[in-house]
């Protein structure tokens, strides 16, 4: 089982305005990818998904291609 890389490096709020770092959990399609792929916790999942859904909003990612 791979380690949360949000709990290894201690981060409490994952920033919507990081974009790069969104990036690296969403795919080719803009779809956010399994936390079974990303290893992430379960808490850091629900923060990244929200944070991804705003950046969305605030037209900083694209939202899902059809």
């Amino acid at each position: 089982m791979r380690q949360c890389i949000f709990c290894s490096q201690n981060v409490q709020q994952i920033d919507f305005r990081d974009v790069q770092t969104l990036r690296k959990f969403t795919s080719s399609q803009a779809k956010i990818i399994d936390p079974r792929h990303t290893g992430i916790c379960a808490k850091h999942q629900r923060a990244l998904s929200l944070a991804v859904k705003r950046a969305r909003f605030m037209a900083l990612l694209p939202f899902v291609g059809k």
